[in-house]
């Protein structure tokens, strides 16, 4: 197992981080070595100065206020701020203050509270985050092995990604936007979510299902994915929010930005992580059909997904991932 776990955690750092490799490659060599370590160190003293602002004036609350400096709880309340930043620590090489967190979300964090919380945010962040961690961890390889650590972080993985499957428990597979962790998802929640929301989980819940042997995680995230991709239209074009209950599209603006940008990183991604074709046949038509629709020299515009009119023109920040993305791809 722990031999597999190596690997599952090389391939999710290559997959989240080696579609940049290539970008950056006649900027890189137009810095010199002493210029680039004098970035390395600016990045690292911001770095130092968000977390150790975070520790001393927030922790164990979810984020900083930076003007009133203090804590909110504003995803779940469990340390969220810590949790995502367990993996920046072990790309510094910060083994005391890595081992340190890790020591403390095992034998402090819980997840059976009454708190209503975002699927989305809470897989990337606070799922994704415990997973990459409990990889690090848990591998002599990876250099940051923890040694009184006894997979305390996979063991809270599964526990929160239990605590979300009511979720998608809807007639098109296509998960709520909410859950609330200790009841479900309330009665009175929205049945409206966007194509990001529904289509961003397959890469923490298949690695869930392969450390833990579970299936159930990975399906139910591939038939989430499969759901929207049933709704697409004839121009093979995902609108940004989609009713989970009847699969009606109740916003049809298509594009690679705000409210739909990493269903098309997610889907080219399990493809290169597990090796599931069904999502490179998915991402494939996904991307042919943006690069014909939305592509409008020099940059990306948004389109009803129907007719291909343009409903917006304007370029925004949430399309900034897309040339990693097609670095990936190699085009």
């Amino acid at each position: 197992m722990q031999r597999s776990c190596t690997w599952f955690g090389i391939c999710v750092m290559l997959s989240i981080f080696g579609s940049g490799i290539f970008v950056g490659r006649s900027y890189a060599e137009s810095v010199s070595p002493d210029e680039a370590r004098l970035l390395r160190d600016e990045v690292q003293e911001m770095f130092y100065h968000a977390f150790n602002g975070y520790m001393q004036h927030a922790f164990p609350r979810d984020e900083l206020r930076p003007l009133s400096c203090d804590g909110e709880d504003s995803l779940g309340g469990y340390a969220l701020t810590l949790v995502d930043s367990l993996d920046t620590l072990a790309l510094l090489g910060d083994k005391e203050r890595f081992a340190a967190s890790v020591e403390w979300i095992g034998a402090n964090l819980r997840f059976d509270i009454n708190k209503t919380v975002s699927v989305f945010e809470t897989n990337i962040r606070v799922l994704g985050g415990l997973l990459s961690a409990h990889l690090l961890a848990s591998d002599y390889a990876t250099g940051m092995r923890v040694p009184s650590y006894d997979n305390q972080l996979l063991h809270l993985a599964e526990d929160l990604a239990y605590r979300m499957l009511p979720a998608f428990d809807t007639p098109t597979g296509i998960p709520f936007g909410s859950v609330n962790l200790l009841y479900g998802v309330d009665e009175n929640e929205s049945k409206i979510t966007s194509t990001a929301g529904g289509g961003t989980l397959t890469l923490e819940f298949g690695i869930l299902s392969r450390l833990t042997n579970n299936p159930v995680f990975e399906q139910v995230t591939k038939n989430a994915v499969r759901g929207l991709w049933a709704y697409r239209s004839k121009l093979n074009l995902v609108g940004a929010h989609i009713n989970v209950f009847t699969g009606e599209w109740t916003q049809k603006d298509a594009g690679i930005g705000t409210s739909i940008d990493s269903f098309y990183e997610y889907l080219l991604k399990a493809f290169l992580l597990f090796g599931d074709e069904e999502y490179l046949f998915m991402f494939q038509e996904a991307y042919r059909a943006a690069m014909r629709y939305l592509f409008t020299d020099p940059w990306y515009v948004e389109v009803n997904m129907d007719s291909a009119a343009i409903v917006w023109p304007l370029f925004n920040s949430l399309q900034a991932f897309w040339p990693g993305l097609q670095m990936a791809t190699r085009s």
